[in-house]
């Protein structure tokens, strides 16, 4: 089932009751299992198993498929050549002690529904900003612990093209600009890295901390593979980190994220959602909201829209992560609500391979409290089309 929210900024209140009175109808395709839920729910019996009602696999039922190998949270992806790419992840505490990002590398072979360790990150990092260009995968920045036992939130500029074909890393021009949280989406053959935060001149190097002078950042930078090399466009109207982006054309979206910090406890999740057109290095007017302000989850592009899933909010009033997953078509400038996922979780990584629409890992609390027994080695899926 369905459901389209109004495209007017002045409707948003009518849209959001609409959308609450269809989630009950909306939720009835959706059976949440409790198999494999957090760290050590395994595979189970539940996975292949269609989630939705009527028990067979098609289009609007979730599915539950291999389980990630190591579950964590914070880890960036892409799609390429069929397979889904997850990289990185937050680091993991040693003996009371910051830990080192993990710098992990996984493959997930559709066909054959399975999990592949390749080759970690040449500078293990977390938050990176990641996307595809040309059959590569391309990732910059991100945070890392320079010393053992050291902060592990120190931004860094590097930048790297992954191949996935030959499982190998090649060094890259650096950003002009450390931060962690950005967004990166490939148009026309350059990656835009957008957003993300860092910090002042004055603290260079110095690890980020909610409670640490640090700024949301507006930049949007653009690399070019052909020349190694960076140019700064026009910037960004609303900063924000921890966002989610996707291209439909020439133009770039950019939805929902946080403002005003990098920590989720003293930042702001938002709804906005702003055009940007790389054939003319010009923003549009603001779009439709999304429905639900939200940050740290999935966006992905199928068939001109852009399929927003998970992610997380605290305000004074809430504190919760999301199972939302809602479509914006830009050329109606509209919402539509889907099925929501099966266990609501942030730091996911996802994507569309074919007509199946793909969504794993991530943390099942905002704020990654319960800690690392409540990352999910949960793959589930859902047909987009018949």
């Amino acid at each position: 089932m369905t459901r389209t929210f109004a495209s007017s900024r002045t409707s948003k209140v009518r849209a959001a009751c609409t959308l609450l009175v269809g989630i009950a109808a909306v939720v009835t395709g959706v059976v949440v299992g409790a198999q494999g839920q957090g760290r050590g729910g395994g595979r189970g019996q539940g996975q292949g198993q269609a989630q939705g009602q009527g028990g067979g696999q098609g289009q609007g039922r979730w599915i539950r498929l291999a389980p990630i190998p190591e579950p964590n949270e914070e880890r960036q992806f892409a799609v390429a050549n069929g397979k889904l790419y997850a990289f990185g992840g937050n680091a993991v505490e040693v003996g009371g002690k910051p830990g080192a990002p993990p710098g992990v590398v996984l493959e997930y072979d559709p066909a054959g529904d399975k999990w592949t360790k390749k080759k970690n990150m040449q500078l293990p990092a977390h938050h990176v900003a990641v996307a595809e260009s040309g059959g590569k995968i391309y990732v910059f920045g991100g945070a890392v612990q320079r010393q053992p036992g050291g902060p592990n939130y120190i931004p860094v500029n590097n930048s790297w093209e992954y191949d996935p074909a030959a499982d190998t890393w090649k060094a890259l021009a650096p950003m002009p600009t450390k931060r962690i949280a950005a967004a990166a989406v490939a148009v026309g053959g350059k990656i835009y890295v957008m957003g993300g935060a860092g910090n002042y001149p004055s603290r260079d190097d110095q690890p980020l901390n909610g409670n640490e002078p640090h700024r949301v950042l507006d930049l949007n930078q653009v690399y070019d593979p052909a020349t190694n090399t960076w140019a700064t466009r026009q910037t960004m109207p609303t900063p924000r980190s921890h966002l989610f982006a996707g291209a439909v054309g020439t133009k770039i979206y950019l939805i929902g994220g946080r403002l005003g910090s990098m920590a989720i406890s003293t930042g702001t999740p938002t709804d906005i959602v702003e055009e940007y057109d790389t054939a003319t290095d010009k923003w549009g007017y603001l779009k439709s909201r999304m429905p639900t302000p939200r940050d740290s989850g999935v966006a992905t592009v199928y068939q001109g829209k852009i399929y927003v899933l998970g992610g997380q909010q605290i305000t004074a009033l809430n504190n919760s992560v999301s199972r939302a997953v809602e479509v914006y078509d830009p050329a109606a400038n509209e919402w539509t609500a889907l099925p929501m996922m099966p266990l609501a979780r942030h730091g996911i990584v996802g994507g569309v391979v074919g007509n199946r629409l793909y969504i794993g890992g991530g943390h099942i609390t905002a704020a990654f409290s319960g800690g690392e027994p409540l990352n999910s080695p949960n793959l589930d899926a859902m047909d987009l089309a018949r």
